[in-house]
């Protein structure tokens, strides 16, 4: 069994010279090989180096292993050169520089070093240092910096995520992006989750992206930029992107299936539901800058003689498959428009009362070839939520909500432009 001395930091064992049996230089240690384990990946081996020749030391012959001495129980002149395996999880090469999702503050950090320490007698990996202490450290000036920042009253922490709260985000370990769990991952504003997943490697992000759930998929991908967007469902299978697309509400699913090869994006169509499909198919037909381009499908209406209290009753079914539920509408038989209802209006109102007694008259509309500045005044000027898109028969084919005209007068950096065929 191999003496190590407590914990201790890959950065400090780089470069140090590791000796045989009686003391001789068998090369430096030039990398740590570790074996997937749970919780901790365990230490398997020694990657020494000695000019051009590279010996791979099982961990079982080694004796001594600390800041200051590496030996081996073997002579030198025995060990034969090996070369590492291409299967070889290798810490210095795989691990440090590498990304973890920081999940509380929603960002990247970066792996500054690596700590080993003693679980149950064996030597494991335990925890990823991102902080300024580990970066300082691979540079040999942890101690000279610690004391300067002391100067300036400033101490100098340790900020170390334990191994155990990571996970690899691809099946072979070094290959990797580290993640805290999936669960935490889905809990991440979508927003956060984007800028993340925008931040990476094209690899990395299909990895992180695979590892969401459609739901959570679904959320963050209409946050990324349209490039991210085409690269990410390019590498998708066609099963799961068409999945995540169904889960998305019609009009952020048009923006992206808008910003893919004509043949691409009518492949995933036709793998979607119906209905869905049907949907997203009608919102391509428009021009990008029009009321039509901005509008979603998705919005309650009902019928005149329904109600209050059947409208909540319908109300409450059909919400969950809603984006958003600012107004109700009403229709008439020929699904024209004839009047809106606040949901403050319907919930004041008694049950007994019908649609058509407590809807607000006469509704402002838009028609579907509107201009996007139409939109963005009609909304402003009278304070809407959501606006009504009609079509040329007055009937009521989707509505333009108050976050699309925000996008469109502030655009933020996630805000996508749907190519036009």
């Amino acid at each position: 069994m191999a003496f190590f001395a407590g914990e201790i930091f890959v950065s400090e064992l780089l470069n140090k010279p590791v000796l045989d049996q009686t003391g001789e230089d068998i090369g430096r240690l030039k990398d740590v090989i570790i074996s997937p384990g749970e919780p901790f990946p365990a230490v398997s081996a020694l990657v020494v180096v000695d000019g051009r020749t590279t010996h791979v030391i099982p961990w079982n012959i080694v004796n001594l292993f600390n800041r200051r001495v590496i030996s081996v129980t073997a002579l030198g002149k025995n060990l034969l050169p090996t070369l590492v395996s291409p299967t070889d999880i290798l810490i210095s090469r795989d691990m440090l520089d590498k990304q973890i999702v920081d999940i509380d503050g929603a960002k990247l950090v970066r792996v500054n070093d690596l700590e080993l320490g003693d679980v149950k007698g064996t030597l494991c990996l335990v925890a990823a240092d991102i902080g300024l202490r580990g970066m300082l450290r691979r540079l040999g000036f942890e101690a000279r910096g610690e004391k300067l920042l002391s100067l300036f009253r400033y101490k100098l922490q340790h900020k170390l995520i334990g191994w155990h709260y990571l996970q690899p985000v691809e099946p072979r370990l070094s290959r990797l992006t580290l993640t805290v769990s999936g669960q935490k991952v889905a809990q991440m504003h979508p927003a956060d989750l984007a800028e993340i997943i925008s931040e990476v490697s094209q690899k990395e992000r299909t990895a992180l992206f695979g590892s969401l759930d459609v739901e959570t998929a679904a959320e963050a991908l209409h946050e990324l930029e349209p490039q991210v967007q085409a690269d990410i469902i390019d590498d998708m299978s066609k099963e799961k992107a068409s999945d995540i697309l169904e889960q998305m509400p019609p009009d952020e699913a048009a923006d992206v299936l808008g910003d893919l090869p004509e043949a691409k994006a009518q492949e995933l169509i036709q793998m979607m539901d119906k209905e869905e499909a049907e949907d997203v198919q009608e919102l391509l037909e428009h021009e990008e800058d029009t009321a039509g381009g901005l509008m979603t499908t998705e919005f309650l209406s009902f019928p005149l003689d329904m109600t209050v209290e059947d409208a909540i009753k319908e109300l409450r079914l059909a919400a969950p498959d809603v984006e958003t539920i600012y107004y109700l509408y009403v229709v008439d038989a020929e699904e024209k428009l004839v009047g809106v209802i606040s949901l403050k209006n319907l919930i004041l109102a008694r049950s007994a009362q019908t649609m058509q007694e407590i809807m607000k008259t006469p509704v402002k509309t838009l028609p579907v070839d509107a201009k996007q500045q139409d939109v963005a005044e009609l909304i402003s000027k009278y304070n809407f939520l959501a606006a009504p898109i009609v079509d040329e028969n007055e009937a009521m084919r989707g509505i333009v909500t108050v976050d699309d005209v925000i996008d469109f007068l502030l655009p933020p950096a996630s805000r996508k432009k749907r190519r036009r065929r």
